[in-house]
């Protein structure tokens, strides 16, 4: 008797997705791996990902203290321009890297929200309510 196996690959799809990202970010495989296992832990931050990966574009419907991920890439792309020293986002910035890291800061301002909202209020990021 054969036995019918349904196996969904959508995480399959997901985590290579996320290899790829940051393989092109240059992120290492230990870093991705905490994002994914962050991501894991989290299923509103896995369906973002995913809604990420399927429309190259922020959901607006995860949300932390009012933060969305928007705002969190706005902070990545603040912070690098303070690194470069440029005041602007230039053609040089990662901008996958820097989705990456507004994924991974959402994961860990869901752990520890007022610890990043703190940051967020240092830096002038409005809550986008």
């Amino acid at each position: 008797m054969a036995s019918s196996v349904i196996f969904d690959q959508s995480r399959l799809r997901a985590y290579d997705g996320m290899m790829r990202l940051c393989e092109y970010s240059g992120e290492t495989q230990e870093w991705c791996g905490q994002l994914w296992n962050a991501m894991l832990l989290d299923p509103e931050l896995y369906e973002a990902f995913v809604y990420y990966l399927e429309h190259h574009g922020f959901s607006e419907k995860l949300k932390c203290e009012g933060y969305s991920l928007i705002d969190c890439y706005v902070w990545e792309m603040e912070q690098d321009n303070l690194r470069r020293d440029t005041g602007k986002n230039t053609e040089a910035c990662n901008k996958e890297d820097m989705v990456l890291h507004a994924f991974w800061m959402m994961a860990q301002m869901r752990r520890s929200p007022e610890e990043y909202c703190k940051k967020m209020n240092r830096w002038g990021i409005d809550q986008s309510i």
